[in-house]
């Protein structure tokens, strides 16, 4: 059944880009949408032309390492917040008000204070991170939480402490949803490395946006768009296959 599952998502998925390519191919043919709106055929053949490979490559190279630091960071910070408001309860409703607010802060909003805070070669990973941490936070803690009171009470009866609660039944309660935090975090983490390239990193696929904007280049703007577009769902594959894995295990 979950294979039968599985493959009628590829399927769907597949027929969904299909015809997202033919009608990309067919508006940019027609020139309905104006002439900033190419082809797709022709954005491939600028993104596989092999005297713009190095200069992608870099860019993809910078974007990758600052949004999977960041991911890493984020994601850390973010489940050692959830499990401390799992040992200690009455902690828990400051530290979601705590997350809750800084999540409201537009991250663009906190480029320039990043810049000065760190560098502008770290500032792409700090707005990453920021970007990945309030899904996984969100994720562990309700998994934390998707334990019964009767399941809590045996425990406490058996005379288990927070530690031994959290470890034998709070952790194999929450993984789940905590692989599916990482799932959403991936692409967040690589969309917020790229908005934090825009104040300045020396390369990226930001400074790519930016630099086609600026200087009118269609088609170059069009395939860094596809490349984060490309490397946001490859993450949000690889780590949706996690959690399939990780919902398999445990159920």
């Amino acid at each position: 059944m979950k294979s039968q599952t599985t493959g009628s998502g590829l399927m769907y998925g597949a027929i969904g880009v299909v015809v997202l390519g033919v009608v990309w191919e067919s508006a940019g043919r027609s020139g309905v949408l104006g002439t900033t709106f190419p082809p797709v055929s022709d954005v491939v053949t600028y993104l596989a032309d092999p005297a713009y490979r190095t200069l992608f490559g870099r860019a993809v190279g910078a974007t990758f390492s600052s949004a999977a630091r960041g991911f890493l960071y984020g994601s850390a910070v973010a489940i050692l917040l959830a499990t401390s408001g799992a040992v200690l309860p009455a902690a828990k409703e400051g530290m979601d008000r705590f997350v809750a607010s800084v999540h409201a802060i537009p991250l663009i909003a906190l480029g320039p204070l990043f810049i000065v805070l760190l560098s502008r070669t770290g500032t792409p990973a700090a707005i990453a991170g920021l970007a990945a941490a309030f899904p996984v936070y969100v994720a562990a803690s309700a998994g934390f939480d998707d334990t019964s009171q009767t399941h809590r009470d045996v425990f406490t009866v058996m005379g288990s402490g927070r530690w031994s609660r959290l470890r034998h039944l709070q952790v194999p309660a929450a993984l789940p949803g905590i692989a599916d935090g990482l799932r959403l975090a991936a692409p967040a983490a690589v969309l917020g490395a790229i908005l934090g390239e825009w104040f300045g990193a020396p390369r990226g696929i930001g400074i790519l946006i930016v630099s086609s904007m600026q200087n009118f280049q269609i088609n170059q703007l069009w395939a860094s768009a596809m490349l984060a577009a490309l490397i946001s769902l490859t993450a949000f594959a690889l780590f949706g296959a996690l959690e399939r894995f990780v919902v398999s295990r445990i159920r």
